[in-house]
């Protein structure tokens, strides 16, 4: 069973650039057609899409968020970070890596709370 932790800064600076890491463990990520996505949940939110990595490397984003968003992976590791940068204060929140099989999240990371904050 797969098994995903992420891990972050805890606090950023406005402008500054936000970087949070999810490491897998357990077993394939890519087996039966796996693949991970980036999740957000704002205080008193419900969960925003951030983007999305395929096993071919091919990324895709949430229009929302302008650009700002960059998903890579570490397969030698294997490791998974989204980088999200200019941030604002609506940029708090648990950010969460959730694996997809057969078209529905099968496993969801415990989350890492990101405050943006002066």
């Amino acid at each position: 069973q797969v098994q995903l932790q992420e891990s972050g800064p805890g606090l950023v600076k406005p402008s500054q650039t936000l970087s949070v890491t999810c490491t897998a463990s357990g077993g394939s990520i890519t087996a039966y057609g796996g693949y991970l996505n980036w999740i957000r949940q704002p205080p008193g939110k419900g969960l925003e899409w951030i983007g999305v990595i395929y096993s071919t490397g091919s990324t895709y984003y949430s229009p929302s968020l302008k650009g700002r968003a960059d998903i890579s992976r570490d397969t030698s590791k294997p490791q998974l970070t989204l980088t999200l940068h200019s941030v604002i204060p609506e940029d708090t929140a648990v950010y969460y890596c959730a694996l997809v099989r057969q078209g529905r999240i099968e496993v969801w990371g415990q989350g890492a709370l990101v405050t943006v904050s002066s």
